[in-house]
């Protein structure tokens, strides 16, 4: 099992989502109620499949980012709560989207909702919350926050469109990859972020900084997914171990590993990743090529290194609670493993 020991951390403590937890705790409870509100409707189906993935036990990390980053720089009043509402409901269009594609049968242990109630019913149902969404949105009445989410819903689709182009192809760089998680993962992150000063009204300056912070912890998140899946415990991912693998995703421990290989582990690849050739044998093969080539740390090197620079700009935050959890979240999202 690989270590996530960070040197990303700035204490002999690691990182912890408690400070963020506790920061944000009062307006988290009432997006928690927002969120049962508007997934709520006439049409049964809706709030049955929304319930089923809001409640599977994910940690809300996206609204939080909204909310703290809000609170850092002052704010007084109540958007955050129906932005951060808004952040959290493209984040789950988004996974009951994403299962569609990638024909998934569980999430965090569970059936998806496409194993129980169908595919046309799981997009219809993101499509219904993207909808809420942006109602809003709206209805918090700044046009720059609103332009900030509505681009990033048109990037995380491009990113998905892009994804699937790239699918199964061992000739994927990891330049290309990481084009791939900055559109699909980072966009949401940075644009939860970002509206918290939009909304403060902090400046350009604070604008920039958030949105860097959110791309880079974006961007080192799914990277440490991405060693998780080949190195981590199944607690640490709310999946099963090896998922990627048998669903044929390439990710960057795979692409570095295929990139150092010889010629019959490229095929091993090939047929693996694009012939579907990925039985639990194949699996024990892949993690062992992994490791052969330090693939797993070398992945987790670029994930401390976008650590860093998500840590670097929210230290140019106004000193606070605020900043201190946002702070921690880094090490958090590095050392998720512990």
């Amino acid at each position: 099992m690989v270590s996530l020991a960070s040197p990303v951390g700035r204490s002999e403590t690691r990182g912890s989502i408690d400070p963020i937890l506790s920061v944000t705790a009062p307006d988290m409870a009432r997006v928690n109620e927002l969120i049962l509100k508007m997934a709520g409707s006439n049409v049964e189906l809706i709030p049955e499949i929304a319930d089923h993935l809001i409640s599977s036990g994910g940690k809300r990390l996206r609204p939080m980012l909204t909310i703290a980053s809000a609170l850092a720089y002052g704010y007084q009043g109540d958007g955050h709560v129906k932005l951060a509402t808004s952040v959290e409901f493209m984040h789950t269009a988004t996974l009951l989207h994403d299962d569609v594609v990638d024909e998934s049968d569980l999430r965090r242990g569970k059936k998806t909702a496409r194993m129980i109630w169908g595919n046309q019913a799981s997009v219809l149902v993101g499509d219904f919350l993207l909808g809420q969404a942006f109602k809003m949105m709206v209805e918090v009445g700044s046009l720059a926050a609103l332009d900030i989410l509505s681009t990033a819903s048109a990037v995380i689709a491009e990113g998905e469109v892009w994804q699937l182009a790239a699918a199964k192809h061992m000739t994927t760089s990891e330049a290309d990859y990481l084009a791939v998680v900055d559109a699909k993962t980072a966009a949401l992150f940075a644009a939860a972020a970002e509206v918290g000063p939009v909304l403060a009204g902090a400046g350009d300056e604070a604008r920039a900084a958030m949105h860097r912070y959110g791309r880079s912890l974006g961007l080192a998140f799914q990277l440490v997914d991405d060693v998780l899946d080949y190195g981590g415990a199944s607690a640490s991912l709310g999946k099963n171990t090896g998922d990627d693998f048998r669903e044929g995703k390439i990710t960057l421990p795979v692409i570095l590993a295929y990139q150092a290989g010889n010629e019959a582990e490229k095929r091993f690849w090939q047929d693996a990743m694009e012939s579907g050739q990925n039985d639990d044998a194949a699996l024990a093969e892949a993690t062992g090529l992994i490791r052969k080539h330090s693939a797993l740390d070398a992945t987790l090197d670029r994930a401390r290194a976008y650590g860093e620079a998500a840590y670097e700009s929210a230290l140019t935050l106004p000193r606070g609670t605020a900043r201190e959890a946002l702070l921690g979240v880094v090490d958090f999202c590095i050392d998720r493993m512990h």
